[in-house]
């Protein structure tokens, strides 16, 4: 395990029997993006016992979301890394993460050598490799720390989570990022986590949409789509989509499952640029792109990513028949 910076004084650590233990001490630890995943993910790591400051660009949603969690609120990512042993970002590019960490009153300035940055963000392998590499000359580490389960599992805590970067530092982090998750799967080195969560995505979005028009083509033909998803997940064509969002999101027409259209696409994007760079061809994986983008471009900014149903009942000429 590596051998952390000397901070703030640490934690204590939480005993089962929820009474605080003096004899373990925890890391000081800092939160950066406080978006609809990054709040109950903070408020795991503030549950579990690690002294916490957190930080968003809205300053006002820094300040009440603190006082929510009984964390520390910084100002700045200089501000944060000065206090802090190991940063976890939870952003929406890598690009963000870059500026984070690298811009005006950026963190890795402030960061002490020794210190661990998380990246929890679906990021870019390729930038996720070179932002590594210039911490590394300051002697800060990074993980690439992708998750995967939404917000409801951010709020209970058991987020499928994928790890890269090298062991020692993954140790260290591990009961850490153990608040926030469940299923901690190490899949290689830096960058490789990131690459993973763009390929689960796009298994996971190309899932959607062929569910999607299994239950249009099925509610012309006469069928129920609430008997459909319920044969689907009794059968060989149960996938995430069938499990947890047409019954959800899409039946109810709520379409507020808590991950934006665009973040899908753009992790699609990744997808394929992991697959151009391994010199991949991917003739389905290409329409899955087109048609997700296609109703990016369609139905504006601001959309759930289930509602992308939405445009294949556009491109279908019918809706989802729910009577």
């Amino acid at each position: 395990m590596r051998e952390l910076p000397t901070r703030l004084p640490a934690g204590r650590c939480l005993r089962e029997d929820g009474r605080m233990s003096q004899e373990k001490k925890l890391p000081s630890v800092g939160f950066i993006g406080l978006g609809a995943m990054g709040v109950p993910m903070a408020k795991r790591v503030a549950e579990a016992g690690y002294p916490l400051t957190v930080l968003d660009a809205d300053a006002g949603r820094t300040e009440q979301v603190a006082a929510d969690i009984s964390a520390s609120a910084a100002t700045s990512a200089a501000e944060l890394g000065k206090n802090c042993q190991i940063v976890v970002t939870m952003l929406p590019t890598s690009d963000i993460v870059s500026e984070v960490l690298f811009g005006e009153n950026g963190l890795a300035a402030s960061l002490a050598p020794g210190s661990i940055v998380i990246d929890m963000t679906s990021g870019s392998p390729n930038k996720t490799q070179a932002i590594a590499s210039t911490l590394a000359r300051s002697s800060i580490a990074l993980c690439d720390a992708p998750v995967s389960g939404g917000v409801p599992r951010a709020k209970t805590g058991e987020l499928a989570i994928m790890l890269g970067g090298d062991a020692d530092t993954i140790e260290t982090i591990r009961p850490l990022v153990s608040s926030m998750g469940t299923s901690l799967t190490v899949v290689g080195g830096i960058g490789s986590a990131h690459a993973m969560k763009a390929l689960n995505n796009l298994v996971s979005a190309g899932g959607f949409l062929i569910g999607m028009e299994a239950l249009l083509i099925g509610s012309r033909f006469g069928l129920s789509p609430e008997t459909m998803v319920e044969v689907l997940n009794a059968s060989t064509g149960m996938n995430n989509s069938t499990q947890k969002k047409f019954k959800q999101f899409v039946l109810s027409r709520k379409f507020d499952a808590g991950f934006g259209l665009d973040l899908m696409v753009k992790d699609l994007g990744i997808a394929l640029e992991v697959a151009s760079q391994t010199d991949t061809t991917t003739p389905f994986s290409s329409l899955c792109f087109e048609i997700w983008s296609a109703a990016k471009k369609t139905l504006g900014p601001g959309q759930d990513h289930t509602a992308v149903a939405r445009f294949q009942e556009l491109i279908a000429g019918s809706e989802v028949n729910n009577d």
